[in-house]
């Protein structure tokens, strides 16, 4: 089985071009998979059948390993039947006709509505550069739009007067995406107030880093990082954290799905529909702390 593992890899090597990572991770989930079959007394790879793989996958099931692993390692030993297949070293591919285990879909994590406030309220208003982080939390909270789409904005897609903003999404599909009375006012405040004193030449970007540069999405990425640790918030924030809070809190307080799917920019209503299993659990925690009988 090794030498057969290592013709493989070197052929996904040679032929394929396969990263290194790539051909590790292949290396390693085939000399497990052979481990296996030695461990256990199990038939030779020409010998392996549906059984065998099914056998495997349900032995790393009872060891503990993720969905996503034992999934990875189906596809390991598929992809080496399928070349000893094509060269004519084995004559079925016992994969055939095995799906991969679904992965569960993890919830995303959402803040409270009091853990929102505290990140919001974090930094300070009263200079260039804490102006323009509570301009943008307020207005990813407001609207729920990506981080991508937020270091997107130019200056003429704000309409403080009307309200609203137009946002390009991946697609470069536009919509348009009402912004409340808080996220007005921030913005309003940072881009008359300070946003020349960080602006250089002609740059027509809303939101500027400190060189008057447009900001970009990691950078981004770190003034979140720091303001969570200050409001002492212990969750996993990621970029989209504020907006899953914003589609959650409107199902929470009865916003109808279709509405919130279309101001998210979601292609697809089943995308938007995980903030609902949210709010039930939210709905059932309430309830078994609540209910005296529960």
């Amino acid at each position: 089985m090794n030498k057969i593992v290592k013709d493989f890899i070197e052929y996904l090597k040679e032929e394929k071009k396969l990263s290194n990572n790539t051909l590790e991770s292949y290396g390693r989930d085939l000399r497990q998979f052979g481990q296996f079959l030695n461990e256990k007394s199990r038939p030779s790879y020409e010998e392996v059948n549906n059984t065998t793989i099914i056998t495997y996958l349900l032995y790393l099931q009872k060891k503990g390993r993720a969905t996503s692993t034992i999934s990875r390692n189906l596809a390991s030993i598929r992809a080496l039947y399928q070349y000893l297949l094509n060269n004519g070293l084995v004559q079925n591919d016992p994969t055939l006709n095995l799906e991969s285990p679904k992965s569960e879909k993890k919830l995303p994590c959402v803040l409270s509505l009091s853990e929102v406030e505290s990140l919001i309220s974090q930094p300070d208003e009263n200079n260039a550069i804490g102006s323009r982080d509570r301009a943008m939390l307020e207005l990813l909270y407001a609207t729920g739009i990506r981080v991508s789409e937020l270091v997107r904005l130019d200056i003429k897609d704000l309409n403080l007067h009307l309200g609203f903003i137009k946002c390009r999404g991946t697609n470069d599909k536009e919509r348009i995406i009402p912004i409340g009375s808080m996220a007005k006012k921030a913005i309003l405040a940072y881009s008359t107030e300070y946003r020349n004193s960080l602006v250089k030449d002609s740059e027509e970007a809303l939101f500027v880093n400190y060189y008057g540069k447009r900001l970009t999405r990691q950078g981004f990425w770190k003034i979140i990082k720091r303001y969570t640790k200050e409001a002492n918030i212990n969750k996993k924030i990621t970029p989209h954290t504020l907006r899953h809070s914003f589609a959650t809190h409107l199902i929470q307080n009865g916003a109808d799905l279709k509405s919130v799917q279309e101001m998210l920019g979601h292609s697809d209503i089943s995308t938007t529909q995980i903030y609902m299993q949210l709010t039930k659990n939210k709905i059932k925690d309430v309830y078994n702390k609540a209910h005296p009988r529960a």
